[in-house]
């Protein structure tokens, strides 16, 4: 499985970006695709994800972004987007899309980056003050 993000770029405080990732390859039909980001100088941390268990699907957040932040889904394009908005200085960093593999629990929720067993390369999001 590959992925691959695009999206991201410069914004303004309170202004909007999109960041979407496409999956190629065979994906298991219990999985995750998550977010998650890294401020400089700072560790991984997770931002929020899509899973698929059981026949449902669930998108969850980090407190800090929950009432900022949705996931989207487009099943034609094997692909989710992140759409960020209200953005802060804060939300700064590289973000990180990643999927779970084969392996994964098929439990509703990922959020610790052993969960994921695939990565995107990341892209860059500097929001100025």
């Amino acid at each position: 499985v590959q992925l691959v993000e695009s999206g991201g770029g410069l914004a303004q405080t309170g202004g909007s970006l999109n960041l979407t990732c496409a999956a190629s390859g065979r994906i298991a039909s219990n999985h995750a695709m998550g977010w998650f980001r890294q401020a400089p100088g700072m560790g991984r941390e997770f931002v929020g994800a899509l899973s698929w268990s059981g026949g449902s699907g669930y998108v969850y957040f980090t407190n800090s972004v929950k009432d900022r932040f949705t996931i989207t889904r487009d099943n034609t394009k094997n692909a989710v987007t992140l759409h960020m908005g209200t953005l802060k200085p804060e939300d700064t960093g590289v973000y990180y899309c990643a999927a779970t593999g084969p392996h994964w629990s098929g439990t509703r929720w990922a959020y610790e980056e052993p969960d994921y067993e695939y990565w995107g390369q990341g892209t860059q999001v500097t929001v100025s003050a």
